[in-house]
């Protein structure tokens, strides 16, 4: 059944004709310039997105290579005045056509335009001028030189005379250099070149993100469950066998030990390999590790990078010069050749869903990759996903565990401390007892504390005490935060003002902060032990480039006692010295209005209480809360994935919530409140008639508007439909994306489609 009718008239034959759509220029820029050619039927199961083809080009129909981005079977120009593709390129097995094929997988389960696609899986190509570095050396033998040097001196060529003497010290110089001890400008220096006196040798530098990194050369030997892990990895690789595994292993059991020798087998293969991390554990610690390991065969992505850092690091991946990629979720599209092995660490992480369309996530996506190229696929975290869990224990993965720290250091105590009984008891601080006193404990014994809280900011929101007024965002639907520099932001569009004492509704002085903020913890940090020396650390104090290795570093020399802190804190950081890690307040992702709020809670308790007593001290974890009793909560404090598992799944089982069911969510978006409201409406019915088909029918729930119905000032509305086919929702949007994309009553409406969304919207 059509979800609706069309009336355009389109051209078809009795054949079926094909066409391509076909990009010529692969750069960055000219991913939108494609032309349409018709595909020969001789070739016609030759012919899928990323095939490399030759096709007739320009006026002189000059044979010109392109890549296959689509395929379709109507074209919207004159069928006889659309050339033919020539014949399929023989050496099209290209990174291009790879990441094109990837590109199609995004569209198609994803949603979105092919050109969004493209624009997320091809490097960037900024027109970047290669940095270069020149050196002089002398082109005369010594004797001559010492003899010029003498004739110069006399004349008294002096500026000469000192360049002479310091290229004959030390052998060669870097131009700046030499200039700066001569005095000579650059012109002077030519002309000595020129007269055979010098030579000038210019060749590109690289831009390096490892500038002041080191190599130990030091290596840890592997534990026996670590070494089993490794040589099943091998016997594998000998065998020919790429599969997708899960390691899970609990925290400090050794995983990145783990990954280093894994890459090693890959790479003595003559393959290449991608690491995938999130950005917010991308710290000075993690990468010098790698580096160690592998040095300059390492290529580090990230946003962090400076334009000429990135293209410098993505022409030495597609020179081959690395063949090891290190970076966040977009490093999985790096232009790596004979890829052999991609590594997901920390898998459970939410910033391997992306935001933007196509929102795809990481994890399908590098299995989808991997299944081109034959390579194997690790995914490695303490507190895999629910669905990731499933999928191992139904041999979809192979599941690897690691249950002992490395070094054979033992997991922390773990005390959960009701934080009711702690105000019945009259303690208004945010400091429950214990918790106190465990810090001042440490501080006594010169220990290190990790204080951790899912938020940044002084408080949560302000609010009138009086008529409960609460000082929004005007552009979007959410509280502003306040900061103790006396602003209130939003952290959505950026939004800034003074904070107030005035209630801007009833007039009344009783404006006040509520909630709690990683300054406010600092904040009574100050009052409570004046002394302590103490690092806060957010997304307002690490805006700077470089801004969490200083940080990070200075915690790591013992320049500091206590580090407050949001997520980025407790991902992937091994300090020996931290003996105390304090959970301020464990119920503010528990109680969110999502699926997922009780995986996320256990999954940060996890990781944070993994930060302590990694060394040769045991450690100790204080988590304070106001739901002790919940299952996420009592796992984590007994570091328990398998009970919290059995938990979740039948949660989730109830409630028809992957892993038990597919969902794909509809994002209305327009900045007329009535066009999204209507559109939604529209779209809604378009799908209920499409139930009528289908036995087993689709779940529809909505659409209403979104949990922030307003951001920057665009409304938005919010369907959501499960399923347990994901194929079937899938056909369902990808009959839906041509109406929404040309019907006129969609004008002026967005709307985005996430397949398996981390989060409720």
């Amino acid at each position: 059944m059509c979800l609706m009718e069309n009336t355009d008239q389109e051209h078809t034959d009795s054949k079926k004709t094909i066409y391509a759509d076909v990009i010529i220029d692969i750069s960055h820029e000219a991913l939108d310039k494609v032309f349409q050619y018709r595909v020969p039927f001789s070739i016609a199961e030759d012919i899928k997105p990323g095939v490399k083809v030759i096709v007739p080009f320009g006026r002189g129909n000059r044979e010109t290579a392109g890549y296959v981005i689509s395929l379709s079977g109507t074209t919207d120009y004159d069928h006889a005045k659309i050339k033919e593709v020539s014949r399929v390129d023989e050496e099209s097995l290209t990174v291009e056509s790879e990441l094109i094929r990837v590109a199609a997988f995004l569209k198609h389960t994803y949603g979105g335009s092919m050109i969004q696609a493209l624009r997320t899986v091809m490097p960037v190509k900024n027109k970047m001028k290669p940095r270069t570095r020149m050196t002089l050396r002398l082109a005369l033998e010594r004797a001559k030189t010492e003899e010029l040097l003498e004739s110069w001196e006399k004349k008294h060529f002096l500026a000469r005379a000192r360049l002479l003497k310091a290229l004959l010290a030390a052998g060669s110089l870097e131009k700046k250099t030499a200039m700066e001890l001569s005095g000579l400008p650059l012109k002077e220096l030519r002309k000595l070149a020129d007269k055979g006196i010098l030579t000038l040798e210019e060749e590109v530098a690289c831009r390096s993100p490892f500038s002041g990194m080191t190599r130990s050369g030091d290596r840890v030997q592997l534990n026996e469950e670590q070494q089993v892990i490794v040589d099943e990895f091998r016997e594998d690789q000998d065998g020919g066998s790429a599969r997708t595994y899960l390691l899970h292993g609990v925290t400090g059991s050794g995983k990145t030990e783990v990954y280093l020798a894994l890459i090693e087998e890959v790479l003595a293969r003559g393959r290449t390999a991608i690491v995938l991390i999130p950005e917010i554990s991308l710290t000075y610690q993690t990468v010098s590790r790698f580096y160690d390991r592998f040095g300059d065969r390492i290529a580090l992505l990230n946003s962090r990078l400076s334009k000429g850092e990135k293209f410098d690091e993505i022409r030495r991946i597609m020179d081959g010069k690395a063949d090891v990629v290190i970076g966040p979720r977009s490093a999985l599209f790096a232009p790596l050749s004979r890829l052999g092995l991609i590594i997901i660490d920390e898998e459970h992480d939410g910033a391997y869903k992306s935001e933007l369309t196509p929102k795809y996530h990481a994890t399908e996506t590098a299995i989808y990759r991997a299944g081109l190229c034959g390579a194997s696929v690790v995914l490695g975290s303490a507190t895999p996903l629910t669905e990731t869990y499933d999928r191992a224990l139904a041999g979809r993965y192979h599941l690897w565990k690691m249950v002992r720290r490395a070094g054979g250091a033992n997991l922390p105590d773990t005390e959960i401390v009701d934080l009711r009984q702690e105000f019945m008891a009259g303690n208004r601080s945010m400091f429950s007892g214990k918790l106190k006193e465990a810090i001042a404990d440490r501080l006594a014994r010169g220990e290190q504390t990790m204080l951790f809280l899912n938020r940044r900011g002084f408080a949560g929101f302000v609010s009138c005490r009086s008529c409960g007024a609460v000082m929004k965002c005007p552009h979007c639907d959410v509280s502003l935060t306040s900061h103790r520099d006396g602003t209130l932001r939003c952290h959505y569009c950026g939004y800034e003002r003074k904070t107030t004492k005035i209630c801007p509704v009833c007039n009344s002085a009783h404006m006040a902060a509520f909630g709690l903020g990683t300054e406010k913890v600092e904040a009574a940090l100050a009052t409570e032990f004046p002394t302590a020396r103490v690092i806060r650390m957010d997304a307002d104090t690490t805006r700077k480039k470089h801004a969490h290795q200083e940080l990070l570093k200075l915690f790591e020399e013992g320049k500091a006692d206590i580090l407050v802190g949001t997520q980025m804190i407790v991902k992937g950081h091994d300090y020996p010295n931290v003996t105390l890690v304090g959970i301020m307040a464990a119920d503010l992702t528990l109680h969110g209005s999502d699926f997922r709020s009780a995986e996320t809670t256990f999954a940060l308790l996890c990781q944070a209480a993994g930060r302590a007593g990694r060394g040769d001290k045991p450690g100790q974890v204080i988590i304070q809360t106001y739901s002790p009793d919940h299952y996420a909560i009592r796992t984590a404090a007994d570091q328990s994935y398998e009970e919290f598992y059995r938990n979740e799944i039948a949660y989730r089982a109830m409630m028809h919530y992957p892993p038990r069911a597919n969902m794909l969510a509809i994002l209305v978006q327009s900045g007329d409140k009535g066009a999204a409201v209507l559109a939604a409406a529209r779209i809604e019915k378009m799908i209920s008639r499409t139930r009528e088909e289908q036995e087993d029918p689709v779940r529809v729930l909505g659409p209403g508007e979104a949990r922030i119905a307003k951001i920057k000032d665009i409304h938005r509305q919010i369907i959501y439909l499960k399923h347990r086919s994901g194929e079937l929702l899938l056909d369902l949007k990808e009959r839906l994306e041509p109406v929404l994309e040309s019907h006129p009553m969609f004008a002026g409406v967005t709307v985005q489609f996430d397949y398996n969304p981390m989060t409720f919207y």
